[in-house]
């Protein structure tokens, strides 16, 4: 697929980049509630914080999230290889391909070790705890939209491979 970049980028990697934010979507809007009070079934003890700071947390931590899902577009535009024009004294030069190869992967990582840790608590591997619901609907919605969210660790993963792929010297 062209897309500007000095290499093709696999159509893949371009969907998997398309579906991140969406993949996101769920799990930050479930988050929202909560921030209110609300407990979304979850038979736990309300957030130990006023509500603004409640509402602010759970607000930030859901922006930051999808701005990060937005983020791992770079890795399949020209901006996640050449600085734009448009910003001062950097506009114009490559960027090495470790500015954006070590932070994907970290966080890459750390995503798939959610995973990890989600499925070992929604199997009851290991005897995790896990967090009590009212009602089987409410767990059954809480899994789904946390078994979206899990995906998008090895998918950062995988586009992440692409890129170094594309970006690595001598190919």
């Amino acid at each position: 697929m062209d897309t500007g970049t000095e290499r093709p980028v696999p159509l893949w990697a371009e969907r998997i980049v398309r579906l991140l934010p969406l993949l996101a979507l769920p799990v930050c809007l479930w988050r929202l509630p909560i921030g209110f009070g609300h407990p979304m079934g979850m038979d736990v003890e309300p957030m130990a914080l006023a509500r603004w700071a409640a509402v602010a947390y759970v607000g930030a931590l859901s922006l930051l999230t999808e701005a990060a899902a937005l983020l791992c577009r770079g890795l399949v535009r020209p901006w996640g290889e050449v600085v734009p024009r448009w910003v001062p004294r950097l506009g114009g030069r490559r960027i090495p391909p470790a500015v954006a190869l070590v932070p994907a992967t970290l966080g890459g990582l750390f995503l798939t070790w959610l995973l990890v840790d989600w499925v070992l608590c929604v199997f009851e591997i290991g005897g995790f705890a896990d967090v009590p619901y009212t009602s089987v609907g409410w767990r059954v919605l809480a899994d789904v939209v946390g078994g979206l969210f899990v995906l998008w660790g090895p998918l950062v993963l995988a586009v992440t491979y692409a890129y170094h792929r594309r970006r690595r010297t001598g190919s």
